[in-house]
């Protein structure tokens, strides 16, 4: 049974933080490298971080570089994005995806595994 169930959006104020988690079931979570995209209103889906599957290497759209930070806990098949000094910009919907390919690709086409998303609103 798969399950890659994103949590954690909500309405903030620009300047402020939120922690996004996804959990996951049967998709060998620990095997794979994970990444979050989100789809900004009127816009396509965009990397934003990938993370390796022994965490030993992480990757940043330019965007949120310094601000975001991509974490995973194997042991519970979670994978995390802390979210500080938000912007009005970082609004839209937040998906956690897995690929099996090598590396951190950016192309939304090499990830398999898809959650439903969660809403970020950045507005004051």
């Amino acid at each position: 049974q798969v399950q890659m169930d994103e949590s954690g959006g909500g309405v903030v104020q620009p300047g402020g933080s939120l922690q996004l988690s996804c959990a996951t079931s049967g998709i060998n979570f620990s095997r794979y490298n994970m990444a979050w995209f989100r789809r900004a209103p009127g816009k396509d889906r965009e990397f934003v971080a990938g993370i390796t599957r022994d965490s030993l290497t992480t990757s940043y759209a330019d965007s949120v570089k310094g601000r975001f930070t991509i974490s995973r806990d194997n042991l519970q098949s979670t994978l995390y994005l802390r979210m500080n000094s938000l912007k009005a910009e970082d609004t839209g919907v937040y998906y956690c995806a897995r690929t099996v390919g090598v590396g951190l690709p950016s192309n939304p086409y090499e990830y398999d595994r898809w959650g439903q998303g969660t809403q970020v609103t950045v507005s004051s």
